[in-house]
């Protein structure tokens, strides 16, 4: 059975070029840089290479790149980080509701620490209320941390106008993201961000690779103590092979970013449109104004997710109920219940996200099959029976 793989959004496949680029330093290039001699030497200069590749994506200088284990490890070193460096000013930090786990347990820790959090409210697409955070602002705070585009609905965050709002108040803003790089334009000198978090896998990059964008002159203080790799920035011995793969991936990014946009959001708006046109009962969540191109987030009324997500295992086909860091989680999203939906809605929820693998059959062959097996498993629902009556 071939896979049809549509969970994109959780990890994507390495590509083929970045593949071969990493190759060599898993193999017969394998100095530690720390190392003085030749094959240390090359190593350094590879991740350097990657490093400058990595800040051309999102318009930084390649000193200000940090590589990190994960987009995760660099959620935590923007929070708190800055939470320990600017400790003495103040202890509010501002988020919203609707962020990755990494973001929302990272701001739990520093409550049980002391700090004050604000969590923002999002309307019924998943923006974030613009007058409450103005409203939440105070002298101590610190930090806002929003990120920049959802990873279960895909909404954009209005970006701009929050790192406006953080510089007019003298506060550091940070973004999550992870879904965003190398899926639509960033650049953070033109946005204003101060720090921004990245991961590999999302990007046909490996696992186990990401980075922290941290603006120069920003208060930083390192979250893995150790050595003095990455400029004593964060210890640890360089992944070297992890590093040149995630290079190799944003320069593939860069150099295919309209395309690689107007694949995916074509791939989409036809999935959106088949689901509408022959499924009965159903709703997009998130808007599709200000959306990832490849992200697709519907509720099917009368089933569970994981119910459907097994029988299209059946069939070869991989896609997700949400946030694959949250699986086992048998409460409802809690990015589906912060935008309102009840739990009957958001426990029917499917994210379906896209890769340029993926091609218009592909798709017709997901919607065949979801429309036979929603309309087989709703016919245990006596909500659905009794409202299929009327």
């Amino acid at each position: 059975m071939k896979i049809k793989y549509f969970d994109n959004a959780a990890t994507t496949k390495i590509d083929k070029e970045v593949l071969k680029e990493m190759m060599p330093y898993l193999q017969e290039e394998y100095g530690n840089a720390s190392a003085m001699y030749t094959l240390g030497r090359n190593a350094k200069k590879a991740i350097e290479r990657a490093r400058k590749q990595v800040a051309e994506l999102i318009n930084c200088e390649p000193s200000e790149i940090i590589f990190t284990g994960s987009g995760s490890e660099s959620d935590n070193t923007a929070i708190k980080g800055t939470a320990l460096s600017l400790r003495r000013r103040g202890a509010h930090i501002i988020t919203s509701k609707i962020e990755h786990h990494a973001i929302l347990e990272s701001c739990k820790y520093l409550e049980d620490k002391g700090y004050r959090i604000t969590y923002l409210d999002v309307n019924e697409n998943g923006y974030i209320d613009i007058e409450q955070l103005k409203k939440e602002i105070t002298k101590g705070t610190i930090l806002i941390s929003v990120m920049f585009a959802n990873n279960e609905i895909g909404t954009l965050e209005p970006i701009r106008e929050i790192a406006k709002i953080a510089r007019e108040n003298n506060i550091l803003f940070h973004t999550d993201a992870v879904q965003a790089v190398g899926n639509i334009p960033i650049d953070v000198k033109e946005m204003e961000i101060n720090m921004l978090s990245m991961s590999g896998h999302k990007i046909h990059a490996p696992k186990g690779i990401g980075a922290l964008y941290v603006k120069d002159g920003i208060p930083f203080k390192r979250f893995i103590d150790g050595g003095y790799q990455e400029k004593n920035r964060r210890a640890g011995t360089e992944n070297v092979a992890g590093i040149v793969g995630l290079g190799k991936a944003c320069e593939m990014a860069k150099n295919n970013l309209q395309e690689h946009m107007q694949q995916l959001e074509n791939l989409r708006d036809y999935y959106i449109s088949q689901v509408e046109k022959n499924i009965k009962y159903i709703r997009v969540n998130g808007t599709l104004k200000d959306r990832l191109p490849g992200n697709a987030n519907i509720s099917f009324q009368f089933i569970d997710a994981e119910a459907l997500l097994l029988k299209l295992d059946e069939k070869g086909i991989c896609a997700s109920a949400g946030s694959a860091c949250t699986t086992g989680d048998p409460k409802p999203s809690h990015v589906l219940k912060a935008i309102g939906l009840k739990d009957e809605i958001a426990n029917g929820a499917l994210r379906v996200s896209f890769s340029e693998e993926n091609t218009k059959e592909d798709v017709d062959f997901l919607v065949t099959n979801l429309v036979e097996i929603v309309e087989d498993l709703r016919k245990s629902s006596k909500e659905y029976i009794n409202k299929a009556k009327k």
